[in-house]
């Protein structure tokens, strides 16, 4: 059974964490290959223009395999620098590969989203939840830090503040205040959920998929570069559209008084 699994609906990519006898528990041997397979699989596949992550069963995704760590077995054993390769080789490919989708991504966190679970979902531009779903930030309650990028993105998802308080005491937050907290945009019915996420998609893949990618980039670009230096990379990213059909199309059906119709 693969951890996660591709389901194209469309122009839109439904990516299912799939280990739901360990409620989406992630950082087993491998699991960063696969990730990264089925990203770029989304990242290669210029049909597609959008992808929504979900968790199959009740969860999200718990974070890490507690019992691994506890018996020091599989990602979680060998020596100090063993262990960090396997940080480095396998947990931050999961993160990075969906951080690294070029497409728009929902995370449509149906349950728990703990500690590594939390912050894959943070690796997501836009976060709806089901209202049974809840948040923790729990590595410091085992003795932990976040190995896995989730202090240089919570802040930039949260703010520093609440970032931190999620971090130094562990507690767990209801969908309700993940949403009041700007962690989530939207708490849905559980049976709701996928139903909302696969139509704000649907939604999403109306647009041009070439300019969904560029705007996602500069988006990106626009938390951590200069000022100038998005502007200069609009300057170039928005020349070369004016040279597409998308832009051709889009002004065209602005005039005629419709809906532009984009491939």
């Amino acid at each position: 059974m693969s951890i996660l699994t591709l389901e194209r609906r469309g122009a839109v990519a439904l990516l299912t964490i799939n280990r739901p006898e360990a409620m989406n528990a992630l950082g087993a041997l491998g699991d960063g290959e696969i990730f990264t397979s089925i990203c770029e699989e989304v990242n290669s596949d210029h049909s597609i223009k959008c992808a929504v992550l979900t968790g199959a069963g009740r969860a999200f995704s718990a974070g890490g395999d507690l019992k691994a760590m506890k018996a020091h077995s599989g990602a979680f054993a060998g020596t100090p620098m063993q262990l960090r390769d396997q940080y480095r080789r396998n947990i931050h490919r999961i993160v990075k590969s969906v951080y690294g989708l070029e497409v728009p991504t929902i995370a449509a966190v149906n349950g728990p989203a703990i500690g590594l679970g939390c912050d894959v979902a943070c690796m997501a531009d836009i976060r709806l939840a089901s209202a049974k779903a809840i948040f923790a930030v729990t590595f410091l309650k085992i003795g932990l830090i976040p190995g896995d990028g989730g202090a240089w993105l919570l802040p930039r998802t949260v703010g520093m503040s609440r970032a931190s308080e999620l971090l130094f005491t562990g507690k767990t937050i209801d969908a309700a205040k993940a949403e009041e907290w700007g962690l989530i945009s939207q708490v849905c019915e559980p049976e709701a959920l996928l139903d909302t996420a696969m139509a704000m998609a649907e939604e999403i893949t109306r647009m041009p998929g070439d300019g969904l990618r560029l705007a996602k980039s500069l988006m990106r670009h626009g938390q951590m570069s200069s000022y100038d230096a998005v502007m200069e990379m609009s300057a170039s990213a928005q020349a070369l559209c004016h040279t597409t059909a998308a832009h051709e199309e889009g002004v065209t059906a602005i005039l005629e008084g419709r809906q532009p119709q984009f491939d």
